[in-house]
């Protein structure tokens, strides 16, 4: 469960730059790319289908998939207001590894070949762009007031999963940033828990990666005004991964990844995940 006081930036670091984006009716939100450029070209083609108004990229474009500055290619041309994970603030402050917030030293190891790979792979052009980048962008929908932010709006890292963030966080959450509804990625499982009417978390989850249920589409999230409410929706884009884990392998990036785009069950990055999450994986 996660701690209800509201934590202030760590010593040193400044608080998240927030952009206003201003009003919207129909919105689609892109959580982690994870260089997965594939899926990204879909999603965009679905959002624009879908008659939005507005796409916004939750951040981090880079790890995980085959040549990361494809991704970037495609959301800079997209013109897709876009925001800082903790990726882009690594890559843009040259860190030596990418702050995922992971404490099992198997998931560090394979956070590190993503970031080494991801650091390796991206132009110097494309790492001063991120680091011009929000931490935070605030919208409407309709009548309600929309935060987006990567882990949390108190930490670019934070984890909120679905089975462990309860409702008096929730509302705490939501009055310290005087938002109706925050939306985040950061975990990969995308979630919504409304605690009123409009009002609520929404994980987007990611376009990155599956969502570690057996299916090899990925997600992205629709928010919309609908007849005076606030609608969510979670939408599955199914792409090309069997092309995306060919080049996966052609990259010699981890067969444990390649496993994951082809079947849809994680293969790493587990021991963050709380008991229930875990359990509807395979491993």
């Amino acid at each position: 469960m996660p701690d209800l006081s509201f934590a202030a930036p760590a010593a040193g670091r400044p608080a998240p730059r927030t952009e206003d984006h201003g009003g919207f009716r129909r919105i689609a939100l892109l959580g982690g790319l994870y260089s997965n450029y594939l899926a990204l070209a879909e999603a965009l083609r679905i959002a624009r289908a879908r008659g939005v108004e507005a796409i916004f990229a939750l951040g981090d474009f880079g790890a995980f998939g085959p040549h990361p500055d494809r991704t970037v290619n495609l959301l800079r041309e997209a013109r897709v207001p876009a925001i800082q994970g903790n990726y882009e603030e690594s890559l843009s402050t040259g860190a030596g590894d990418c702050h995922c917030g992971y404490t099992d030293p198997r998931d560090n190891h394979f956070a590190q070949i993503s970031y080494d790979y991801t650091r390796q792979k991206t132009s110097r052009e494309h790492k001063a762009w991120m680091g011009t980048l929000p931490g935070h962008i605030r919208l409407t929908v309709g009548r309600r007031k929309l935060l987006l932010c990567h882990g949390s709006p108190r930490k670019i890292n934070e984890f909120l999963w679905e089975s462990t963030t309860p409702v008096a966080f929730i509302r705490k959450l939501l009055r310290d940033v005087d938002a109706d509804i925050v939306v985040c990625t950061q975990t990969g499982l995308h979630w919504t828990r409304l605690v009123e009417p409009g009002r609520g978390v929404v994980n987007a989850g990611v376009l990155g990666r599956p969502a570690n249920d057996g299916r090899a589409n990925v997600w992205l999230t629709l928010v919309e005004e609908r007849d005076g409410e606030v609608v969510i929706e979670h939408v599955p884009v199914a792409y090309d991964h069997e092309r995306l884990a060919r080049e996966m392998r052609d990259e010699r990036l981890p067969e444990e990844f390649v496993e994951t785009v082809l079947t849809g069950y994680w293969t790493t990055c587990l021991e963050i995940l709380p008991a229930k999450e875990r359990a509807r994986g395979r491993y």
